[in-house]
Formats: structure tokens, C-alpha cells, sequence
């Protein structure tokens, strides 16, 4: 992290208190009809001040990991005024014309992030290699879109031992 500092890199942090939903697999035939538990998400000013900062700047905000991911773009729906502590279908929304300021946020997510869901913050990440039927895997292709991340995972082939460690993408 002291190399891309060096290299103008800024870095901030955000908080996710992680649920069940992260570990358990989407049971039901049609994914929007998956709920999710709650959880905690925490987003400070001086985090929100930095991400609209890059934006002003012409940059871009990266998330490492799904859970950076939740949170950015929770706090993202209630600076629009969407409560992502509420079940809904998140894909419905309207999407914002461009990126609008984001705001300190605390509180609860129920936010499930699947294909068409319009991402309001993050403009790039990194991640692991996720687990078939999971939420995670589900966010991941609602960024890249579905045929990119099968691609991905076909041409890892078919004895990729998920949850080793070092594993990691990264979406542009």
C-alpha cells in the first residue's frame, strides 16, 4: 500500500459487519427472490468527502472486495434516498444520470447486488474468485456482466479450489 501511495493512490476505508448471506448459496430458482439478511455498514464523512474528491478530480473509486463493494454502494442508495436496509428489487431502480456525491452513511444493508443492478460508485475492484450460486459471485457479474465472468471462470477450469488464499481479480 506504501508503493501506490507513492504512486498518488489514495486509499480510504469502509466497514461491513459480514452476514450469513455471504456464506450461504442462493436456494431459489429465481435469484430476486432471494433475501438477504442484514448487515451493518458503516461509511465515514471524511470517506465520502475522499470519494467525491476523486470524482471531482476526473478519478475513479476501486473496491477491494465484495464487502467494500456493499457498503459503497449502500451508502451510494441513501445519499439518493433509498434505504438499502429494506428488501427490494435493487435492479428496478432508475439509475443515476452520473455519479452523485455520496454521503456518510451507518446502518443497516439488506442490499443484493445481482445482474441489472446499476453500480452508483465503484468503477473498478478486486476481488477473489467466488463460489457458484453465491451472492458474491452474483455481484461479480453484475459488474463485469454474466458471459465475461464465465469466461473467466471456464478458462480456470473445473478444480479451482475455492477459499484458498492468494486467489484475486481484478475488473477494470
Amino acid at each position: 500500500m506504501a508503493r501506490l501511495a507513492e504512486q498518488g493512490v489514495d486509499f480510504a476505508f469502509v466497514t461491513l459487519h459480514v452476514g450469513l448471506d455471504t456464506f450461504r448459496p442462493v436456494e431459489v430458482a429465481d435469484a430476486r427472490q432471494h433475501v438477504m439478511h442484514s448487515e451493518w455498514a458503516e461509511l465515514s464523512a471524511a470517506t465520502a468527502e475522499r470519494i467525491n474528491a476523486t470524482w471531482a478530480s476526473g478519478g475513479r473509486v476501486m473496491a477491494v472486495g465484495t464487502t467494500a463493494v456493499r457498503v459503497l454502494e449502500s451508502a451510494a442508495l441513501a445519499a439518493a434516498g433509498i434505504d438499502p436496509g429494506q428488501p427490494r428489487d435493487f435492479t428496478a431502480l432508475a439509475p443515476p444520470a452520473a455519479h452523485a456525491p455520496i454521503a456518510a452513511y451507518s446502518g443497516w444493508t439488506r442490499l443484493f447486488i445481482m445482474p441489472g443492478f446499476t453500480f452508483r460508485t465503484v468503477d473498478a475492484m478486486i476481488t477473489n474468485f467466488h463460489l457458484p450460486r453465491s451472492t458474491l459471485l452474483m455481484l461479480v457479474a453484475a459488474f463485469t456482466g454474466r458471459e465475461l465472468i464465465w469466461d473467466a471462470y471456464r478458462a480456470i477450469g473445473g478444480d479451482y479450489r475455492f477459499f484458498s488464499f492468494g486467489d484475486a481479480m481484478l475488473i477494470l
